[in-house]
């Protein structure tokens, strides 16, 4: 009963997503179709990119990173420009999850250095923000991306003209909200380190080259270079090898997240009367069916579900993007931040989920209310 307390407690997410899918298998009983529900590459990734992640944090490589960009950011508002850009337009190259799964635990670790705790909830959901509305920008930035383009037929041409206004608009937001915020110099940082080892830089390379070579073969799988089934054989193998207590740094609940919404989503596609719901609502209406079911079964899979009845995929990508928005399960990539918050500060759950619905709604419904000018200027 004690164990079931503190799963409810820390792992509320979790909770409510296998309740979901158990919800919805009374509904469709268990079968064999329920192996083709999860998207097995993005889990896999997602564990690859978790256990390199606890290496180079093993390594104290994100620790000696925070420290050289404390000492050159000035203040606590050019600290936090840095950290959102770098969410922003790497999320563009290595997906919004991939990006998360980065910076957030290097943001919390900068912020502690700095003195600055307080400031690591705003920063996180800008941070948050930043990578899902950046990763819209380019067709390999999110899964939802990659599956309307490759079904869709969109030209370059219209992919952009989809996409490059939002995330212009989003990048001028970010920017204004970090420089209209209180602005304070950074305290003056110690870090304790043993300088005999870091000083070895041979020695540091040398331990950080298996990772790097394992980042660089999960960066293959993000552009679909590699399949993710060796890569993740490959990464097994070579943590096993190399440091196996870093397993005790993935967070398995996580991937349970996932594979409990996958379940949920593929139920309620199975279920007639809701596709009968989609067919008589999607059509001419897709920017606003792509934004609101994102709310509920979070994007990526709003865009799988409502391609099949969507007759304008421009204005389903742009939905399905604007849609990651919102809740907290809006883009399964906030998650990862939530998890990385929650973890270190359990206490302060509500104040995250507060602040995070907060400036979410206030982007989607400045961004919306551009989708919805655009569309009446174009028509």
């Amino acid at each position: 009963m004690k164990l079931l307390k503190l799963i409810l407690k820390n792992e509320t997410v979790f909770c409510i997503s296998f309740l979901l899918a158990v919800l919805s298998a009374f509904v469709i009983n268990p079968d064999i179709l329920y192996l083709t529900y999860p998207d097995y590459r993005t889990i896999a990734l997602l564990f690859c990119l978790m256990i390199i992640v606890a290496g180079f944090q093993s390594l104290g490589i994100f620790r000696m990173l925070g420290h050289f960009l404390i000492m050159r950011a000035g203040s606590i508002r050019g600290l936090s420009l840095v950290m959102i850009l770098l969410c922003f337009f790497s999320s563009m190259i290595i997906t919004n999850d991939v990006t998360l799964i980065t910076f957030v635990p290097f943001t919390i670790l900068v912020l502690r250095m700095s003195g600055r705790v307080e400031r690591v909830l705003k920063t996180v959901v800008l941070e948050t923000i930043a990578a899902n509305l950046g990763s819209m920008a380019t067709p390999i930035g999110n899964p939802q991306n990659l599956y309307l383009y490759s079904v869709s037929n969109l030209t370059a041409g219209e992919f952009m003209q989809a996409v490059l206004p939002y995330a212009g608009l989003s990048l001028i937001l970010l920017a204004a909200v970090v420089f209209l915020g209180k602005d304070e110099p950074l305290l003056d940082v110690s870090v304790e380190e043993k300088q005999e080892k870091e000083r070895k830089a041979g020695r540091l390379l040398w331990r950080t080259a298996p990772f790097l070579f394992l980042l660089l073969l999960c960066l293959l799988v993000v552009f679909r270079i590699l399949p993710y089934q060796p890569v993740l054989i490959c990464v097994i193998v070579v943590i096993l090898i190399i440091d196996r207590k870093l397993y005790l740094s993935v967070d398995y609940f996580l991937l349970l997240t996932f594979f409990c919404f996958f379940v949920f989503i593929g139920n309620m596609k199975r279920i007639p009367e809701v596709s009968e719901f989609l067919v008589s609502v999607v059509q001419g209406r897709e920017l606003l069916t792509g934004i609101l079911t994102s709310q509920v079964i979070s994007n990526v899979p709003a865009a799988i579900l409502l391609s099949g009845f969507c007759s304008d995929f421009s204005a389903l990508l742009t939905g399905v993007n604007l849609g990651g928005l919102g809740t907290l399960i809006a883009s399964l990539a906030s998650l990862i931040s939530f998890k990385f918050f929650a973890k270190e500060y359990p206490d302060k759950k509500g104040a995250f989920m507060k602040g995070f619905t907060i400036w979410n709604l206030l982007f989607l419904f400045v961004l919306t209310a551009e989708a919805l000018l655009i569309g009446a200027a174009a028509g």
